[in-house]
């Protein structure tokens, strides 16, 4: 990618990098599914990424990064790694 600017470098490039440091993520697996989750609150979190699964299970909508999904719910199957 190339940027075009009279903005000086430092400026553009200010606080990048510093948003990821300060997240934190939780892999869960549920049966074959291995998810990278950034929790939002107890039991909810946002779907970072799908790590392992069937080939299947990155076509699923409710699947997609951004969607929420229940973890750490007793019954659910889901366990953290």
């Amino acid at each position: 990618m190339t940027l075009y600017t009279i903005v000086p470098l430092d400026i553009v490039t200010q606080g990048l990098g510093e948003e990821a440091n300060e997240r934190t993520y939780v892999e869960i697996t549920s049966g074959a599914l291995r998810l990278q989750l950034e929790p939002i609150y107890p039991g909810v979190g946002r779907i970072v990424r799908i790590l392992d699964g069937p080939l299947n299970d990155y076509l699923r909508p409710e699947l997609a990064p951004g969607m929420l999904f229940p973890y750490g719910v007793p019954g659910s199957g889901v366990t953290f790694s």
